[in-house]
């Protein structure tokens, strides 16, 4: 008898990625409008729209008139969408931000008729351990997985929530295919015997690809093929069928940690430090965001629609392809733009509430100096009370010298700090800095075989000011902390700068910050990526480097970034990646991973060849202390 196989239609869509968004929006264009044409010929049972809403609203901006038929096959329960608002990365997006992504989403899909929905997260760059439990509160009790899942059953229970492993992946274009039929159906046994091994009773297989539309003849095929399978039987259905028969497999393997196995499948681990600046943006845009949310709220919620786009201008930047940093220099550009219009929205609402009700924020500008504040900066310009007036015009009178501050009080530093002889010493511990050559893309860091690095000359240390051969570090001291701000012109391809802190004893787990609470990995210190370099096509290299938000730590040593979001663990060491900068999308020669992740597409603005900075603040303490130091660096302006 046949196993059967459950298969859904589908289609991967990336906003933006190798091609810019008004691209891709005409290629959805035709590709929509073929879906639905194949719904209301009944020629296709059904169609899975990606787990995302953004991009149904995409067409419908420009097919507005194709809304109606949408509501219907939504309620037919022939069309199914959300439950996210866009596909975000889950290691480079924090707790709020991924809950609004639902909420935004699920408001949408809920409003167009949509009530099953599933935790889709077939092509994120592996998976966050906190991911499920955000599900659950959200009453979402179904996830789709692939990437990260290392040697995992097809149906399994991910820290609490049934969870499909798609062995074989999302990425089914063989239908598609120039080929015969027998060469599918020969294609077809090969994977499903591959998907079989790892499922009971029933498979499930996915059909469809990367911005890809469904075969207009694709029922015929499917039969085609069925008759020439001897083992399996291929019917159409949806993802919730699949769900629903294999119900009873999903306590028979658990999992309770992340998932980023890379054995099996890529998880693409270097766009954790591509294009760094992206990653920064996204850090203070988040911050800024959630500041001035609370603030409006605290106030009366007058700012709730404006604060909502805000969020999905957020969300669009966050999907794995624009948060990742590795698309083109125009996408990216326009992500850019993006935060810039975040970053205004927001300080113009805290601004706005700050003159209303009078109260000071950690950050201020003003025409006079304040006690206990310090100039971070000073531009031409005008009072606030004046711009934020709608009752005034400013007028070139009312142009001054205006001050942007920080909230600083003086304090007496608590950590013993040194640059002696050439070094650099925190307490006990030596910080350097370092760079490597980086062959890679950016998808992965492409690690040199026997490469050991340059390591900076530290010169001296005068006015708070340490002078190395890469560049100039501003100290700041705090009471519990000391800040480090590094700025420079960066004229060098093709290299990886970090920061390195020597413990006491080799770092065989670290703490870090995850959906904005505190997860702990293990490591083997002595692993050496480099001796590891894969010799035959399919393996990625399994390194030591690992996602971060704002928080790592080891051994009672604790590191806050301000939008650095990778580190690395070498013996004694512990690292943070300052910048990566690299020239293409995908190099097919990339020696970290031995075939192509994407299209070989130059992107010179990785390289980061101009104006960079990077700031981090250390202290010691204990994981579970990590908030009140976060707060330092983070303050809450309400």
């Amino acid at each position: 008898m046949k196993k059967q196989v459950i298969a859904y239609l589908h289609t991967h869509w990336d906003r933006e990625w190798y091609r810019e968004f008004e691209v891709f929006r005409l290629r959805l264009l035709r590709v929509f409008d073929n879906v639905l044409n194949l719904l209301e010929t009944n020629k296709i049972p059904s169609f899975y729209f990606d787990g995302q809403v953004s991009a149904l609203l995409d067409y419908l901006e420009i097919r507005p008139e194709k809304e109606k038929i949408v509501r219907k096959f939504i309620k037919e329960k022939r069309l199914f969408i959300g439950p996210f608002y866009t596909l975000v990365d889950e290691f480079l997006t924090d707790r709020t931000a991924f809950e609004k992504n639902l909420q935004i989403g699920l408001k949408i899909s809920k409003d167009f008729g949509c009530t099953d929905f599933i935790g889709y997260l077939a092509d994120t760059f592996g998976h966050s351990q906190n991911v499920p439990k955000i599900l659950k509160e959200f009453g979402i009790d179904k996830c789709v997985v692939w990437r990260g899942c290392g040697d995992i059953p097809a149906e399994f229970t991910f820290n609490g929530i049934n969870t499909v492993n798609l062995i074989r992946g999302y990425f089914m274009d063989i239908f598609s295919a120039p080929m015969t039929i027998e060469k599918k159906a020969e294609w077809l046994k090969d994977n499903l015997d591959k998907i079989a091994k790892k499922s009971g009773d029933y498979l499930l297989l996915p059909i469809g690809a990367d911005h890809l539309g469904i075969e207009p003849d694709i029922k015929e095929q499917i039969e085609k093929v069925n008759e020439l399978l001897i083992d399996y039987e291929i019917r159409l259905s949806s993802p919730f069928e699949y769900f629903e028969l294999v119900k009873d497999n999903f306590k028979q393997f658990e999992w309770n940690n992340e998932l980023r196995d890379n054995s099996l499948t890529f998880i693409l681990p270097g766009s954790y430090s591509a294009r760094l600046k992206l990653k920064q943006y996204n850090v203070k845009c988040t911050y800024l965001l959630e500041q001035a949310d609370k603030l409006q709220k605290k106030y009366g919620s007058k700012y709730d629609s404006i604060i909502e786009y805000a969020y999905k201008l957020l969300l669009k930047n966050q999907a794995h392809d624009g948060i990742c940093g590795c698309s083109t220099d125009l996408v990216h550009r326009e992500n850019i733009t993006r935060y810039e219009k975040i970053i205004e929205i927001a300080n113009t609402i805290v601004e706005e509430l700050r003159l209303k009700h009078n109260f000071k924020t950690p950050i201020m500008q003003s025409k006079d100096l304040l006690p206990e504040y310090k100039v971070v900066s000073k531009h031409f310009g005008v009072e606030n009370s004046i711009l934020y007036d709608t009752q005034k015009i400013p007028v070139t009178e009312d142009f001054t010298d205006i001050y942007t501050l920080k909230y600083s009080p003086a304090v007496k530093p608590q950590i013993n700090f040194e640059v002696k002889n050439g070094k650099i010493r925190i307490g006990n511990i030596e910080m350097e800095f370092i760079r490597f050559k980086d062959e890679g893309d950016t998808y992965n860091f492409g690690a040199v075989a026997g490469d050991v690095g340059e390591k900076a000359e530290i010169y001296s240390f005068k006015n708070n000011i340490i002078k190395t051969s890469f560049f100039d570090v501003q100290v700041e001291f705090l009471e519990e902390l000391i800040n480090f701000k590094i700025e420079w012109d960066n004229n060098l391809k093709n290299k990886l700068w970090q920061v390195k802190f020597n413990l006491k004893k080799p770092v065989a787990e670290t703490y870090s910050e995850d959906m904005n609470s505190i997860i702990n990995r293990k490591f083997d210190p002595e692993y050496d990526m480099r001796k590891h370099l894969p010799k035959v096509r399919g393996i990625e290299v399994k390194t030591n480097f690992a996602p971060m938000q704002r928080y790592v730590g080891a051994q009672g040593f604790g590191i806050i970034t301000q939008g650095l979001t990778e580190y690395e663990v070498k013996g004694k060491s512990l690292l943070v990646t300052l910048l990566r900068s690299t020239g293409v999308i995908s190099n097919p020669k990339n020696p970290s991973r031995s075939t192509p992740a994407g299209p070989p597409i130059e992107v010179l603005e990785a390289q980061q060849l101009d104006h960079n900075t990077a700031e981090f603040s250390v202290g010691f303490f204990e994981p579970e202390n990590y908030k009140k130091y976060i707060d330092i660096i983070y303050p809450q302006m309400y």
